[in-house]
């Protein structure tokens, strides 16, 4: 992977002060929630603006198989974290073959499990269709799917995911609505033309097609700020805390943890944050036990994306 261009250079570099010599604030697992596979950045479209860079040959992140993620859900017991949420992420997780394997693994566990898709033709194939009839029919208040809707018009979703995109998407949505499966919507603030506005076109649309879906629940349409690198952003210190009000334990490191395996890599290894695949300082170990460690908050998304933008991936 290439490396990002950063607005200034020179912030973001030194774990423990900020370019101002401030304390860089620092973020502990305070209470674990979530936690995240993701089952590699494989994905059946290329997006204009996509964080993890998935696409149809970007393989950087393989694919996790089912067998890969059950230590990491034996530690999770072993290391008594009171996770809620087993949570699936790519990529397109519906590219990976094993994937209604390791969806049934966690929700025979008694988790509850969210999985983040663009609803289209990975997970519209009938052997995936047929396995997940069969979890909603068996786990169907605790299976969430997340679709990826950047924006409530086919226009601007199609800028950003390519022509077509969107009512390939509505087609999968429509299906699980069908099959009356658990369902929420990601989208993006800034392509629309305010958040208000925003939540009443997807009000609209959700009427429009009848899905079970609350516009004005951030839980269940949970609307992401922009993740740009090159656009200058402040850094974060220990004192921004008392400033904006703001306590460490909202933010998303304080509550979970993602598993990925990289290309060539032997296992899966842990990193602090769900939006930081490729970036070294933020790969804490192989095992949850290592990733118990603080964070640092010294990258542009810890500050633009969870601290001042205030979002979160979990439901």
């Amino acid at each position: 992977m290439t490396d990002p261009i950063f607005a200034n250079t020179e912030k973001f570099q030194d774990p423990e002060l900020t370019i101002r010599g401030e304390k860089r604030a620092k973020v502990a697992l305070n209470q674990p929630e979530t936690l995240w596979f993701n089952t590699g950045t494989l994905c059946n479209i290329t997006c204009n603006n996509c964080y993890i860079e998935s696409s149809p040959t970007n393989d950087a992140l393989v694919y996790l198989k089912s067998e890969e993620i059950i230590p990491y859900l034996d530690q999770l017991k072993i290391r008594k974290w009171d996770v809620r949420e087993i949570a699936f992420t790519g990529g397109e997780p519906f590219m990976n073959p094993q994937i209604i394997e390791m969806l049934t693994i966690s929700l025979k566990r008694g988790y509850d499990v969210l999985v983040l898709t663009n609803a289209m033709q990975p997970m519209m194939r009938p052997f995936i269709k047929t396995g997940l009839i069969n979890l909603i029919s068996k786990y169907r208040e605790k299976l969430t799917f997340r679709i990826s809707l950047d924006h409530h018009q086919s226009k601007i979703h199609d800028s950003e995911r390519g022509k077509g995109a969107f009512e390939k998407s509505l087609l999968g949505v429509n299906w699980l609505s069908s099959i009356k499966a658990k369902l929420a919507v990601a989208g993006r603030v800034e392509m629309a033309e305010s958040e208000p506005l925003a939540r009443a076109g997807f009000a609209a649309l959700f009427a429009k097609h009848n899905w079970n879906i609350d516009a004005y629940n951030p839980s269940e349409t949970v609307l992401f700020p922009e993740m740009d690198e090159t656009k200058d952003v402040p850094e974060i210190t220990q004192a921004c805390w008392s400033i904006l009000n703001k306590k460490p334990e909202t933010v998303m490191c304080s509550s979970s943890r993602m598993v990925v395996k990289r290309k060539g890599a032997l296992s899966p290894s842990v990193l602090a944050c769900t939006l930081l695949p490729y970036d070294p300082r933020f790969e804490l170990g192989a095992t949850l036990q290592e990733a118990e460690s603080e964070v640092s908050l010294n990258h542009p998304h810890c500050a633009k994306f969870c601290v001042l933008g205030g979002a979160s991936c979990s439901t």
